[in-house]
C-alpha cells in the first residue's frame, strides 16, 4: 500500500516529539490474535486498533490501523532512539576521557574524599 501524502495533498504537517510517541509505544499492548475468518493456524502481531486509536488518535476511526500511520510511528521512533544513542554514545565518550586523565585521582582517593576526616 502506497501513502499519497505530500506537501500538495495534506494540510500542514505538525513536528511530533519522537521520544513522547516512544513512551507511547512502549506502553501499547501488542500481542499476536487472528482474524475470526483465518484458519486456525494463523496468527498476526500487532496492537488492537482501540489500544492505536486510544494511544495516537491517529486515523478516522478505532477499528482500523492505517500502514501509513503503523510507518509513521515506527519511522519517529527511530529517530527517537538514533537521538538516544548519540547522547549516550557521547557520554561514554566524556566518561572515556575523564577516565584516561592522568590527574585522576584513584578510585579509593576519591572514596576516601567523600567519606571525610
Amino acid at each position: 500500500m502506497a501513502s499519497a501524502a505530500t506537501a500538495a495533498t495534506t494540510g500542514p504537517a505538525k513536528a511530533v516529539n519522537g521520544h513522547k510517541v516512544l513512551e507511547e509505544v512502549l506502553r501499547l499492548p501488542v500481542s499476536t490474535w487472528r482474524y475470526h475468518w483465518d484458519p486456525p493456524d494463523v496468527r498476526h502481531l500487532g496492537p488492537m486498533a482501540q489500544d492505536w486509536h486510544a494511544a495516537f488518535g491517529l486515523g478516522d476511526n478505532n477499528v482500523t490501523i492505517s500502514a501509513t500511520d503503523t510507518n509513521g510511528v515506527a519511522l519517529v521512533c527511530i529517530q527517537a532512539l538514533h537521538r538516544r544513542i548519540e547522547d549516550l554514545t557521547a557520554q561514554v565518550e566524556t566518561l572515556r576521557e575523564q577516565a584516561a586523565r592522568p590527574d585522576r585521582p584513584s578510585l579509593a582517593e576519591a572514596t576516601e574524599r567523600q567519606a571525610g576526616p
